[in-house]
Order: structure tokens, then sequence, then C-alpha cells
């Protein structure tokens, strides 16, 4: 299928991208069910590190085979599937080329909670030898290694662009001077989006916002120029707006296991304000294939 004037569009918005990072930026954008679209629909699956494996897969036992997410990812028709290094490396040979792959180079763990920070568990190598389109990074603005991670970013971002990798940042504040109901509040989700669109991210990935607003030296700002956070399409085009007036691609995150009509909910909402769509991971996999697939489905068609 040749590119659509939507993708060229796209495209066009990462003046100063090297060829080759347009092209699997391309791939991405042309594949799935969604292909054309400028629409988006990722499954994560990096929970085993973040949950742990019941927590994770306890739910839909098939699961815990890589092969099976690679399947799922393929048979749903997402636009890509992302995760850390060994669930990549089970499978990559066995469906190398039919979903393009992004792998998650830092994980966290909670029996570590509270560190605010992340290790590094894979690198730009491990993703050109897996054949992926691109890494993906997680920061967290607030906490007390925030400004180590960002370096780390940058380094991670020099190098994997400069071989033809995107970046896909996922941006979760916590921390400093963030509350625990601003970690996903308007203000405070903005600002981290558009910290990852100045760190150079090709797609930006932020929680869902609510309409509280944290930040006590942001309030009179919103409040004067009439900044609306009334529904969730409103909060997205906000978002939009931060990620270099929606010349980034942002994606949101399915968040925890949620009923279909919630799940959604969401999906509508962040279509009608402009989002370029969402990564779902537990939504998914923690059901069986059948209801994840016909969920997929949902969603996608929401998104077409």
């Amino acid at each position: 299928m040749l590119r659509t004037q939507k993708v060229r569009e796209i495209l066009s918005w990462y003046e100063g991208e090297t060829p080759g990072l347009k092209s699997n930026l391309s791939r991405l954008l042309m594949h799935g069910r969604l292909a054309g679209t400028g629409r988006l629909v990722i499954l994560p699956v990096d929970q085993g590190f973040e949950h742990g494996p019941a927590r994770s897969f306890a739910p839909n036992p098939v699961a815990y085979d890589p092969h099976y997410l690679y399947e799922l990812a393929i048979d749903s028709g997402v636009s890509g599937y992302a995760a850390p290094l060994g669930l990549l490396e089970q499978g990559a040979d066995t469906f190398a080329g039919e979903v393009p792959l992004i792998l998650k180079l830092n994980s966290g763990n909670s029996l570590a909670e509270g560190a605010g920070d992340q290790a590094l568990t894979g690198t730009v190598e491990d993703a050109l030898r897996l054949g992926c389109v691109g890494v993906g990074f997680t920061i967290y603005p607030g906490s007390d290694n925030a400004y180590a991670m960002l370096e780390e970013l940058r380094e991670i971002t020099l190098k994997a662009k400069s071989r033809g990798l995107m970046t896909v940042v996922w941006s979760y504040p916590r921390g400093g001077k963030v509350t625990k109901a601003g970690e996903t509040g308007f203000d405070i989700i903005a600002y981290a989006a558009h910290m990852a669109a100045l760190m150079g991210a090709t797609i930006i990935k932020v929680k869902l916002p609510t309409d509280h607003v944290d930040l006590s030296e942001a309030k009179p700002y919103y409040e004067k120029h009439a900044i609306s956070a009334k529904t969730t399409a409103e909060r997205v085009q906000h978002i939009m707006q931060a990620s270099f007036a929606g010349k980034r691609i942002v994606v949101f995150s399915g968040g925890a296991a949620k009923n279909r009509e919630e799940l959604m909910a969401e999906v509508q909402g962040i279509r009608d304000g402009g989002g370029n769509g969402s990564i779902i991971g537990r939504n998914s996999f923690q059901r069986t294939k059948e209801e994840a697939l016909q969920l997929l489905d949902e969603v996608m068609t929401a998104y077409a």
C-alpha cells in the first residue's frame, strides 16, 4: 500500500529527521487495521517487569508464553508491539517482519518501589539486531532522578536517530511538586507531553488526564485563558496542543484493567480530542484471546 496523504502530512512534521527514521515511522503508520489513518493502537507488554508475572498474566495464563503475545499483536492487526528485550527475542525469528516492534530500553520493578528511576535493560544495538522500528524509554518528570533520566534519554535518542530508529517516550510525572492526584492532572500531563516533545520524541505516550490542575503556579493561567477540562476530548485537545500544536504523535495509556464501556468511553474521548490513539496492554492480554480480539476490533473501528 502506498503512503496515504495523511501519513505524508505526519512525516512532514518531523523536520530534521533522517530518511531511515521516517521510513520506520511510515512502517508503523502503514501497518495493521489502522494503516494510513494517522491513528495507532499499540500492544505494550512491559508489565511483567513493573508488576510481576502473576499480576500480569494469571488472569489469562496463555499470556505467559511470549509467542502468544506476538500472535495477539499479529492477529488483532494492531499497529505495533512494544516489549522488553527478552519478550521480543523469544519470537523474533518465528514472527520476523510480521508486526513492527518497539524495544523498551528501560524498566522498573515493584520490588524497588519508590526508587523513582528505571534500569537500562536493552540497547539500541539490540533493537537493530531484532529489526525494530524504534526504541521506547520511560522518564519520570518530577522525580529525584528526573534529570539523570533525561540525560540518558538524550544519549539514547542521539544513537537511535543516527541509526534510523524512532524514539517512543513514556512520560510519567511523579515526585517533586507533583501530588498523587497530579500524576494524571490536566496541567501535569500537558507538561509531561511537552517535555517529551522537547526531548525529541517521535511518539509520546502519556496517561489520560483528569480535570485536576495540580501546580499552583499554573492554575492562574488555566483560569485566565479559559483552558477547558470539562470533557475527556477537551483535555486530550490540550495535550495535543502542548505537543507542538498537534505536530507530534501522542498515544494514551490504556491503564489498569477496566470494563469495555469504560475503555470505549476513553477511546472516544481520545478520538474526539484529536489524539493519535492508544497503547492497550492489560486490557487486551489479560482477557481471553477471543475477548481481546473483539475489544481491539471495536477500539480500532472507533479510531478508523
